[in-house]
């Protein structure tokens, strides 16, 4: 299959699993072990957890990013052990509490809700620990820089009756006894997250027909028991890959109904990732791109929502800020601007992102943001949106982002933070072709080739490894990462004219 034909092939997978494509989760995983044995699946979660332990003791990423879900994992085992055969799970368990204490956890990465997480999930697994002679004594204390005042005051409210942040529910499994004060959710899906939503329907088994267990049930099948951090993440998943798709000039047809499912982009306070989750600047100012690009423009006034002094929010309250939600709404405005639209507003909030981003540029010439574990794509996403709308303020920043990935390719043509990966080598080969010159061919060649091995060699299923996107762990959205390997092959094949096309395999 070419490029194009597995182009093709990913847009009616979008129409085929409308609630998106995403990685399994230890963490949810485990957290779904340790809230709700009686889901289906049960069996095949504990499978899951156990041969995923790494040989180290721990699950999940690289460095810090094994907290979170050995944390987890840790957890549902000893909630195991409780209900059922006490020594069943012993040696993992030893493995993961020695993995845990081994280590200082400075430099925890900003992944979601990691400050209520974490504190709950050391709670929680201390308090187990007391519950067997072999244990009883030992604390895991809080890492550096995290303390419980955060998940305190989530818990005082929910006690008092009061509302929390429509944001916080995707975390809600960190107060499961008070899980319960949320009111009902009509559509079944508590924050868009299977562990929030076993928080709140709670031990008790609700009835087949109680939408919530539906949900849960449908979030088991994507895998077979372990099931992803969050579900559904359909529009999410539609914005980033015809984005990509259209970005690198790769000729799809979309369905009408596909491109009808965006347009609530449009409208007040624009769209989330998936039902449940709250509406973002980032989801709306992809989906709203990518309607533009496949010829279908609406004013992205939907935005407006989320600007401030300097710069967009990914939502209101925001700790911090998003150089990629930025680059993103960068986009949108520029493409909006660019059908010939007379828009002062626009055009000076053009100029406010550009110079924003700007400033937020790595001495060294990359970017990093809190939604993805790799500089690869935040500098990615910068590059590509200054590239077309930066004007002359981007040509310096442009040239040292091209000149750092240089300089941080492999010698077997890859780019990668931690070793080389496919995802990371497709952002930074679209990183060198907003170079104009050839200087750049002989790199893009070597990364190109790099691909085609890795594909030709490769499982389908590790062609989107290792999981890199932020969410309470690391997670692939697997359909947005083949996106990004088609959209660099077809723009590395276009820029080396003349080299045999490339057969995609088994995309």
């Amino acid at each position: 299959m070419t490029v194009v034909g597995a182009a093709r092939a990913l847009v009616v997978d979008m129409v085929l699993e409308p609630a998106g494509q995403a990685s399994a989760s230890g963490y949810e995983t485990g957290r779904l072990v340790a809230l709700a044995p009686w889901l289906i699946g049960h069996a095949a979660r504990l499978r899951y957890l156990v041969g995923t332990q790494r040989p180290d003791g721990g699950w999940g990423g690289a460095g810090a990013y094994a907290l979170v879900p050995t944390l987890s994992a840790v957890d549902a085992l000893l909630a195991e052990m409780r209900r059922a055969d006490p020594a069943g799970f012993l040696g993992s368990v030893d493995r993961g509490l020695r993995f845990i204490r081994a280590r200082d956890w400075l430099s925890i990465p900003d992944t979601p809700a990691v400050d209520l997480i974490v504190p709950a999930l050391i709670a929680s697994v201390n308090d187990r620990l007391e519950e067997f002679d072999r244990w009883r004594g030992w604390r895991l204390p809080l890492p550096a820089g995290i303390d419980g005042r955060r998940l305190a005051n989530v818990r005082s409210r929910l006690a008092a009756g009061k509302p929390v942040p429509e944001k916080l529910l995707h975390a809600l499994e960190v107060v499961p006894d008070l899980a319960a004060y949320v009111p009902a959710m009509p559509a079944g899906a508590v924050g868009g997250s299977p562990a929030a939503t076993a928080a709140w329907l709670g031990p008790v088994p609700p009835a087949p027909e109680h939408p919530a267990r539906r949900y849960l049930e449908a979030a088991v099948r994507q895998h077979r028991g372990p099931v992803p951090c969050a579900t559904p993440i359909g529009m999410f998943e539609r914005g980033w890959v015809l984005a990509w798709l259209a970005q690198a000039g790769v000729p799809v047809m979309v369905p009408h109904g596909l491109l009808a499912s965006l347009r609530p982009a449009a409208a007040p306070g624009g769209v989330p990732a998936g039902a449940g989750l709250p509406s973002d600047a980032d989801t709306t100012s992809v989906v709203l791109y990518a309607l533009a690009r496949h010829g279908v423009v609406e004013e992205p006034r939907s935005l407006w929502a989320y600007e401030l002094d300097t710069h967009f929010c990914t939502w209101r309250g925001e700790d911090g800020a998003s150089v990629t939600t930025n680059a993103h709404v960068l986009e949108a405005f520029g493409e909006y601007v660019g059908t010939g639209a007379v828009a002062p507003r626009y055009l000076a909030a053009i100029s406010k992102l550009a110079g924003w981003l700007c400033e937020r540029q790595r001495p060294d010439g990359w970017w990093l943001d809190r939604w993805h574990a790799s500089a690869y794509y935040a500098t990615a996403c910068c590059a590509l949106a200054l590239d077309r709308f930066g004007g002359p303020v981007a040509t310096d920043p442009l040239r040292r982002a091209v000149a750092w990935v240089l300089a941080s390719q492999h010698p077997d043509g890859s780019w990668g933070t931690h070793g080389g990966t496919m995802e990371e080598t497709a952002y930074a080969l679209r990183i060198m072709m907003t170079r104009p010159d050839d200087s750049v061919d002989h790199a893009i060649a070597r990364g190109y080739a790099y691909l085609l091995r890795c594909i030709r060699t490769r499982p389908r299923h590790a062609l989107t490894d290792p999981p890199l996107w932020h969410d309470k762990d690391l997670y692939s959205p697997t359909t947005i990462v083949r996106a990004a390997l088609l959209a660099a092959l077809y723009q590395a094949e276009r820029r080396l004219a003349g080299r045999p096309t490339v057969t995609a395999g088994p995309m």
